[in-house]
């Protein structure tokens, strides 16, 4: 069962890797043999990262990246798989949430502004798009990858308490991800999509930290609590590892329940 799960001497990139869920993908597929290059604009949170796996003798190396940047966001997956000699797998987990949603506290549709908007489909929809063609691009020729695309429950149906834009691209990511199983299937490239439930991360400027938040939001899910950062792990693996070798274009909910019903 342990070569299921192996990631040995596999390449991974990540984005959004400083800390969340992100760091939580980099970690578990460090933990499982890979290298690992940690992607993201928040140097200071990146660095505590970095050296926190780096302690443990673990592989990790460190990318500042802005993905909304879509020429550096390429140039940094290039780098990576130039440097490595190769590239296995790609975890784009980076993304951003803002903006009124039906019942948020910060307004409905009225109250969306359209450069915010255009600024969370940059950010969530185009760059993952470039992500994971530029990596499928380096899997290609030895026909074989992994790709793994953070998604949500709000692609999957209506999250009162999300914003309009972050639910579109989160819908979008999902779509993008089956449009991706008809190019990629030929050359061995799985690619499959999280879609993360109710978390306690600092997504959202850190809304999710917030007591009262989380007690909402646990009224959603039949567990009854929001998840934490670990729980992601196993579905990350999954996806990463040799186990997933007959799955591709799935979408896999991590939400407690949530979605059940």
């Amino acid at each position: 069962m342990s070569t299921l799960f192996d990631l040995s001497d596999q390449v991974a990139f990540i984005t959004g890797a400083a800390k969340g869920l992100g760091f939580a993908m980099a970690e578990v597929a460090a933990e499982h043999g890979a290298v690992v290059v940690m992607a993201d604009n928040d140097m200071p949170n990146l660095a505590r990262a970095s050296e926190s796996l780096s302690a443990r003798k673990l592989r990790v190396h460190t990318r500042q990246l802005d993905v909304t940047d879509l020429d550096a966001l390429k140039r940094s997956i290039d780098a990576s798989a130039k440097e490595f000699g190769r590239l296995d797998i790609l975890f784009a987990n980076a993304g951003l949430s803002a903006g009124p949603g039906p019942l948020s506290d910060v307004g409905g549709m009225d109250d969306v502004d359209l450069t915010q908007w255009n600024a969370v489909l940059h950010a969530n929809l185009t760059s993952t798009f470039v992500a994971i063609r530029t990596a499928a691009n380096h899997m290609r020729p030895r026909k074989q990858g992994r790709i793994v695309v953070t998604a949500s429950i709000a692609g999957i149906r209506a999250e009162p308490m999300c914003g309009y834009a972050y639910a579109a691209t989160k819908a979008g990511i999902i779509n993008l991800v089956r449009q991706f199983v008809i190019e990629l299937s030929p050359d061995n490239i799985m690619i499959n999509a999280i879609a993360p439930g109710p978390f306690k991360t600092h997504f959202g400027s850190g809304r999710m930290q917030r007591d009262d938040v989380a007690v909402e939001f646990s009224e959603t899910v039949p567990l009854g609590r929001i998840g934490t950062p670990n729980e992601i792990k196993g579905a990350a693996l999954l996806l990463a590892s040799p186990a997933a070798s007959f799955m591709t274009g799935a979408i896999i909910a991590v939400d407690g329940g949530a979605t059940s019903h």
